[in-house]
């Protein structure tokens, strides 16, 4: 059987370090220190997050390393990234989340009102200039490729590079 495997797009998220609100304190950041962000975090002991549910990019298991590794628990609201982006705002100095998972498109929304918050991890320097901010207000964490594939010896006009719509076809 002969495949096609076409690249049709790439969505991508931004990086949970993103929209990191007060509740973890602005101290930890400015230290620039991951042990006084870890003390900080388990200080506070959990993290309340908003559009990332365990069920999406394998938020699950980062929850469940989180509480293994440092006894933090978790709790999120799924929200989409204009909702998250919204809340933020609202709340300002008083955010009820920690953290929130927003799309790459709404990135630089993010930053122009001033709801994220500068920190570059430890593995900044390993990511592409194209995949983050280069001030640590957004980096992408995670990206995703569209792909078609077809049985060509069942597929008379399987979909090419640049069509813009797909047509199925069966007997």
């Amino acid at each position: 059987m002969k495949t096609l495997l076409n690249r049709a797009s790439i969505t991508a998220k931004l990086s949970a370090v993103t929209l990191i609100a007060t509740a973890i304190s602005s101290t930890a950041f400015a230290n620039d220190s991951v042990t006084a962000l870890t003390e900080a975090a388990k200080q506070e002991g959990a993290v309340y997050s908003v559009g990332m549910p365990d069920s999406w990019a394998n938020w699950k298991d980062t929850w469940n390393d989180l509480k293994s590794d440092y006894g933090l628990k978790h709790q999120d609201t799924d929200m989409s990234s204009a909702q998250e982006i919204a809340k933020f705002e609202a709340e300002k100095k008083n955010a009820t989340a920690d953290i929130g998972d927003v799309g790459f498109a709404f990135a630089r929304v993010a930053v122009q009102k001033g709801v994220t918050q500068a920190y570059k991890p430890t593995t900044w320097d390993e990511i592409p200039d194209w995949a983050k901010d280069k001030d640590g207000h957004w980096a992408l964490a995670y990206t995703g490729t569209i792909a078609f594939i077809s049985n060509n010896n069942l597929v008379k006009d399987a979909q090419k590079p640049g069509k813009t719509c797909l047509r199925a076809t069966t007997k």
